[in-house]
């Protein structure tokens, strides 16, 4: 399924429901009033990122676009007729106009990003993974924290209604206690071929797009959207679709922090050319809960991006296995339910259905600001999320389980290869963007 099919697919199959939000915090910052018109700055202007900006622009106001790519800066101006096109994303931290930014830039600039954005005062809206890495991730949630802002994860299932009511159902005992689950990611992606070294294309400020990064020369593939399958700058296919599964795979599981266990193997199966990331993995990890029988709890993501056979007839998705049934979901707008002996359960629905924000993820973004409580993807949520990313990317790329101190969210033992693999390397002169707090 090709990555504009996907889109559609999904824009036709996600549900939403209207109504009060479901919790309430206290605390925060630039608190708006209810029905305040908050502004927003767009930072990152590809494929998601003008997506976004046509989303945001039926909510807010805004104040600015930005890309370090002319073309698509200028093109997302056009788009949502924003007041400003920059390239320079502190043009839009230093606005003191400007409520809440969007990060909608390659992986390895969301953390740094958002991070900035929080010191600035600003709430943050950013793409998933909310990080690069697991470190990254941690020193976010500080920030967040620290400067009382509003964080929404782009994980947009949080939101859907389908997904919601089919955790809502988990919860009140529909398939028992459920123990494991099980979330998948297939779809043939393209070849990026192979490619060396050249000039960066004309309107493109290249030092600006690898920012905080460890440097590399430009090279055609590189660059958009290809930069996922580089370590340097995306987390694979595990951190980019992978990241929605994982992340309601782990919500309808009912954990939270980060497992004790992670192991992952795959690599390269199908794919000849460029792509460090791996095409091909299995993965899992284990919470256990206070040790006790009935305590334990794991989850499976398998990743392969050469097939076009998916179970259930979906792409993505994840299953839960009960003490007294199983469930699928997928964010493609299909749930199946079965009790003992695979016996169907027709029509299965919450008893309590939740309560979501009409408008889905950036409405209910944008209304956590109005009412100053935490959104339904808030960044700690995103952070137990993001760590399973992390820690399978790490898991696959060293070949080895993972053995891990939650409280600490470090590998036990003097494992310095492993524990090197949850931070990143920053460029060697510095760089304005890198967060304080990183080992370099």
């Amino acid at each position: 399924m090709t990555d504009s099919n996907r889109r559609s697919f999904l824009k036709h199959t996600a549900t939403a429901s209207a109504g009060a939000a479901a919790w309430a915090w206290t605390g925060g910052i630039n608190a708006a009033g209810a029905n305040e018109r908050l502004t927003v700055g767009i930072i990152g202007c590809g494929g998601r990122g003008a997506g976004l900006a046509s989303a945001f622009a039926n909510l807010a106001d805004i104040a600015y676009v930005c890309d370090p790519d002319e073309s698509r800066r200028r093109r997302a101006q056009e788009q949502v007729r924003a007041k400003h096109a920059v390239s320079d994303l502190r043009r839009v931290l230093d606005d003191r106009t400007v409520d809440a930014v969007v990060v909608a830039t390659p992986d390895h600039w969301h953390a740094p990003i958002a991070i900035m954005a929080c010191e600035a005062g600003k709430h943050v809206y950013v793409e998933k993974p909310q990080s690069h890495n697991l470190r990254e991730s941690r020193l976010l949630v500080d920030a967040a924290r620290r400067n009382k802002v509003v964080v929404q994860h782009g994980t947009q299932s949080r939101s859907n209604a389908l997904i919601a009511g089919a955790v809502q159902m988990l919860r009140e005992g529909v398939i028992g206690d459920v123990l494991v689950a099980k979330a998948w990611n297939i779809q043939r992606r393209k070849n990026i071929g192979r490619a060396k070294p050249s000039d960066p294309p004309a309107g493109l400020d290249y030092d600006l797009w690898v920012g905080p990064a460890e440097w590399m020369p430009f090279q055609k593939n590189r660059l958009h959207y290809d930069w996922h399958w580089w370590y340097n700058f995306g987390t694979g296919d595990i951190g980019n679709d992978g990241t929605h599964e994982i992340d309601y795979a782990r919500w309808g599981l009912g954990v939270e922090g980060l497992p004790t266990t992670a192991t992952g193997v795959g690599g390269k199966y199908f794919f000849d050319d460029d792509q460090e990331y791996p095409d091909t993995a299995t993965c899992a990890f284990e919470w256990p809960g206070d040790g006790g029988v009935g305590k334990r709890r794991q989850l499976i993501f398998e990743m392969r991006l050469f097939s076009t056979n998916y179970p259930f007839n979906v792409d993505s998705g994840a299953e839960f296995y009960g003490t007294a049934g199983r469930m699928m979901v997928s964010k493609r707008g299909k749930c199946e339910v079965f009790g003992e002996r695979d016996k169907r359960i027709d029509n299965a629905r919450p008893k309590k259905p939740p309560q979501l924000v009409a408008g889905g993820h950036q409405a209910d973004f944008l209304d956590a600001i109005r009412q100053d409580r935490k959104p339904n993807a808030d960044v700690v949520v995103g952070h137990d999320s993001v760590a399973l990313v992390h820690l399978a990317n790490a898991a696959v790329r060293l070949g080895r389980s993972l053995n891990l101190d939650p409280r600490t969210e470090q590998i036990v033992g003097d494992d310095a290869a492993a524990n090197q693999l949850l931070g990143r390397r920053y460029r060697k002169e510095g760089h304005w963007a890198i967060p304080k707090g990183t080992q370099t």
